[in-house]
């Protein structure tokens, strides 16, 4: 009970003080952007990540830029947009790949297939679990479970084609008939 009783303070010592609990004209934040701020303050980033906010005061759309430094996918640049709903955390961030990438997991649409993106989604996961998902799916492309089959279908039967296609993707041609535009940092 005392636990709850000092919670009960702190917030209300956060909100007269002007804190991230109140917002313009003391309009309390939502449980989403409680804990996206949480998500944030928390964030361990690796290396090869980075997060832009291109708006400062709204933190539930943001960017995330991954370039990897190994892999297959080693030197580039791809940039992901986050779109983080009102009922986060019980439900996942929306996450996109705004960079078009010749990737198993990844469609010529930008849709990720991560599986903490969908079923196997949990409110205890964060911003963190997902960048370190999406910087494994540049480690250790997965075809087993793919959005572009066709990529899949190449990693699995041909490693070399796959690397090729992929350095062609990264420095800016054609794959078949797709044209990807050049994303080496």
């Amino acid at each position: 009970m005392i636990k709850l009783f000092s919670l009960k303070q702190q917030k209300k010592d956060e909100e007269s003080a002007g804190g991230t609990r109140a917002g313009a004209g003391g309009k309390k934040a939502s449980a989403a952007q409680l804990r996206i701020q949480k998500d944030i303050n928390e964030l361990n980033l690796p290396k090869t990540c980075e997060i832009v906010f291109p708006d400062q005061d709204d933190l539930l759309n943001f960017k995330l830029i991954i370039s990897p430094d190994e892999g297959f996918y080693k030197g580039g640049k791809f940039v992901f947009s986050f779109k983080v709903g009102q009922g986060y955390p019980h439900d996942p961030p929306k996450v996109k790949c705004e960079t078009m990438v010749y990737h198993p997991n990844i469609d010529l649409e930008g849709n990720v297939c991560l599986n903490i993106l969908r079923e196997d989604w949990k409110p205890v996961l964060t911003i963190n679990s997902i960048i370190y998902g999406l910087q494994y799916l540049f480690l250790e492309p997965n075809p087993e479970d793919p959005l572009n089959k066709e990529a899949a279908e190449v990693l699995q039967t041909n490693r070399r084609l796959f690397e090729q296609n992929v350095q062609r993707s990264l420095r800016g041609g054609y794959v078949g008939a797709t044209y990807f535009e050049r994303c080496l940092k």
